[in-house]
């Protein structure tokens, strides 16, 4: 079987976006960044088979999607550790995989983690909205949640062909790791103070380095909320203006519970923020904490 490139989805999954790197600085217009959660995920399976960095693949929430191929692709899957098959058969998660035309891609659930990637040669090539084709939850821009019956376009494969995956080589050959894309039992977060830790007392900010949360069930693209920890009490009374978030900010709302920004996260808000999270491995193990998991904060450089 052979036809225009592109991916058919049979099964959505609970939750299965198209993510990129986002579209970062347009907060001005109060558009948010949005991009894939997990970036050092959705980076390694775009290198795995020979994309640039930014081409678009699928995010997956926690129960995968099954995709069937028109025509010949090559796959990777990484992120959230998951069972990998095509039409049946299982085939290597980590590494770039050969899909002939016709062949089912089943991306199962996810044995650890919450989210899985899976990018194709040649990236989903949807239509991009102001420089990118990432799905933001919550402005609405980008393309909509999948949904059974989808067709995903892929776009023309690059000059490089993914090492040992061109055809042929049915998917043996590269070599990958995606442990970044698997949460440990306890989610430990560098926080560097500011801009609003004057806000909350003393021995609130000292009770923040001693004291457990958990992950609540109500996180989302849009922030890792907490819940089971001691709340943060203010030292100041009243509400700020609106003022400007940024990816990995620590905002605390009344309940005195930290909410740590994700990539959908709102442009500007009112509740302080206690911290910043930086980017790089301790976000991407955020996206991939599920509900229940510790989360414990530590002192990032000096604060």
């Amino acid at each position: 079987m052979s036809g225009p490139r592109g991916l058919l989805v049979l099964r959505a999954g609970a939750l299965t976006t198209v993510q990129d790197r986002g579209r970062p600085g347009w907060a001005h217009l109060g558009v948010p960044r949005s991009g894939a959660l997990d970036a050092g995920a959705h980076a390694l399976a775009n290198r795995l088979v020979g994309n640039p960095v930014d081409a678009a693949t699928l995010e997956t929430t926690l129960d995968g999607v099954a995709l069937r191929a028109l025509a010949p692709v090559t796959v990777a899957v990484t992120g959230a550790p998951c069972a990998v098959r095509a039409s049946g058969r299982p085939v290597a998660w980590g590494e770039p995989v050969w899909l002939p035309g016709g062949a089912e891609l089943e991306v199962g659930r996810a044995e650890s983690g919450l989210r899985s990637y899976v990018a194709v040669r040649g990236g989903f090539g949807v239509p991009a909205v102001l420089g990118s084709r990432a799905t933001d939850l919550l402005s609405g821009l980008g393309p909509p949640v999948l949904a059974a019956g989808t067709l995903l376009p892929v776009g023309p494969p690059g000059r490089d062909p993914a090492r040992g995956a061109d055809g042929a080589g049915a998917g043996a050959g590269a070599a990958g790791s995606a442990g970044a894309g698997a949460a440990g039992s306890e989610l430990v977060l560098p926080l560097r103070l500011g801009p609003r830790a004057d806000w909350f007392t003393a021995e609130s900010i000292a009770g923040l380095w001693r004291s457990g949360y958990r992950v609540s069930a109500l996180s989302n693209r849009i922030g890792l909320r907490t819940e089971a920890g001691p709340p943060l009490r203010r030292a100041r009374g009243g509400e700020l203006p609106s003022e400007g978030m940024v990816l990995g900010a620590v905002q605390v709302p009344p309940d005195g519970l930290p909410v740590v920004f994700l990539a959908d996260h709102p442009v500007t808000g009112g509740y302080p923020v206690i911290g910043v999270i930086a980017e790089g491995p301790p976000l991407d193990a955020a996206a991939q904490a599920r509900p229940g998991t510790g989360v414990r904060f530590v002192r990032a450089g000096r604060n």
